[in-house]
């Protein structure tokens, strides 16, 4: 059986936005990504949206209870009930607590959770040609560097705690669009 409800881990540049997008296509699903999910609950004018809001005008970080409090009225909707793609959400083993929490008073769980690895200068290099193409002048080799850091700080231990349940499972992001798929979709399977 495939896994419906999937968690996509990865660093900046590593494609989960691209696979999850695909993934969730083809399983029917919602790719629920974090920002998608504040501008969602910001512009439906949820009262957690009207609290994201207020951060989000100052240029300031979403606090977690903010964020698992948008994540679980997305996940609590309709269209999330056989499924879904989470990406960019938990990114601390905090909000991996709150979300199992959460799912498990929706009575369900994640079924698997897929890391993205690919080797750090490659990254580098594949942002700063994003950051070319999409004239991101923020986007420059230091900015990607310290973003690759504060991954690895706040990931690493999202990681473990998944692999540590039996949830986990590796697939190199190396290759073409396809062939890292292909490997996603078998990482689903097994």
């Amino acid at each position: 059986m495939k896994a419906r409800r999937v968690l996509l881990l990865g660093p900046p540049g590593a494609g989960k936005g691209t696979q999850a997008r695909t993934l969730a296509a083809e399983l029917g699903v919602p790719q629920i990504a974090t920002g998608d999910m504040l501008r969602e609950a910001v512009a439906a004018g949820t009262e957690i949206g009207v609290r994201a809001r207020a951060f989000m005008e100052r240029g300031e970080l979403v606090p977690d209870e903010v964020v698992v409090g948008v994540a679980r009225e997305r996940l609590a909707a309709e269209d999330a009930r056989e499924g879904f793609i989470l990406d960019g959400f938990p990114r601390t083993t905090a909000q991996a607590r709150a979300l199992d929490e959460m799912l498990r008073e929706l009575g369900t769980g994640l079924e698997r959770v897929v890391v993205l690895e690919v080797d750090e200068e490659e990254l580098v290099q594949r942002l700063l040609r994003r950051a070319e193409i999409e004239g991101r002048s923020d986007d420059n080799e230091e900015t990607i560097r310290n973003r690759m850091r504060v991954y690895r700080e706040e990931t690493q231990p999202l990681i473990d705690y998944y692999r540590q349940r039996g949830l986990l499972r590796e697939v190199p992001g190396s290759g073409s669009v396809e062939d890292v798929g292909a490997r996603l979709r078998e990482a689903l399977c097994a």
